[in-house]
């Protein structure tokens, strides 16, 4: 009867694992409506929370996920490799709140359409996310494989189309911005923005690692 109580449910780990992803993505799309509206007080407000709600959630899912390996006899795919997944999408979601975060304490006035052009760029990749996450649970399948891997390469260049916008950015702000404040508060958002790629391409080497181990 132990024994059996310490089985895992059938897809639980993946069940965590797609409602992350779906966090991810709604911290993604509220702190793409903070920026586009972001000249106006209220709005701001508003998406600052829904960006709070959605990391905030995510949490609760690492959380969950993190101890239901303590108490799982058996899981679906190495120990190691949960842990790394749902804590290396956790970091996702923290930079969408570190973000928002920044602007209010650094008090950012307006925005840039270099923070615009980084937004849309991490918003794209968190998609991509969720659409890899959404297939680990039928990596059985060849299709599901290509398809993974297919989406890890796109999710690389849209990491890669950052690091473009980062450098271009960074160029323009020494080159232009004669406010040292200014600068610097830009330069830690932009910075903040392009991390967000980073950890998406991070996760997506988690997911590859996974998928050649099991697949």
């Amino acid at each position: 009867m132990l024994f059996g109580k310490l089985l895992p449910r059938e897809g639980d780990f993946f069940q965590m694992f797609n409602q992350h992803a779906d966090r991810i993505v709604e911290a993604a799309h509220a702190f793409s409506k903070l920026v586009a509206h972001y000249g106006d007080v209220k709005l701001r407000a508003q998406y600052n929370r829904e960006v709070d709600d959605a990391e905030r959630a995510a949490d609760r899912v690492t959380h969950e996920c993190n101890r239901a390996l303590h108490v799982t006899f058996i899981t679906p795919l190495d120990r190691e490799q949960i842990h790394a997944l749902i804590n290396t999408m956790d970091d996702v979601a923290d930079l969408f709140q570190d973000s928002a975060e920044t602007m209010a304490l650094y008090d950012v006035r307006k925005m840039t359409e270099e923070i615009v052009s980084l937004t849309d760029l991490s918003v794209k990749c968190c998609e991509r996310l969720r659409d890899v996450v959404g297939l680990l649970g039928h990596i059985a399948e060849q299709s599901s494989v290509e398809a993974a891997l297919k989406t890890c390469e796109e999710i690389d260049r849209l990491e890669s189309d950052a690091d473009r916008v980062m450098r271009t950015a960074m160029s323009k702000l020494f080159r232009e911005e004669s406010d040292v404040r200014e600068l610097i508060k830009l330069k830690a958002i932009y910075e903040l923005l392009e991390t967000i790629t980073d950890k998406c391409e991070d996760v997506a080497h988690v997911i590859e690692g996974i998928i050649l181990e099991n697949s």
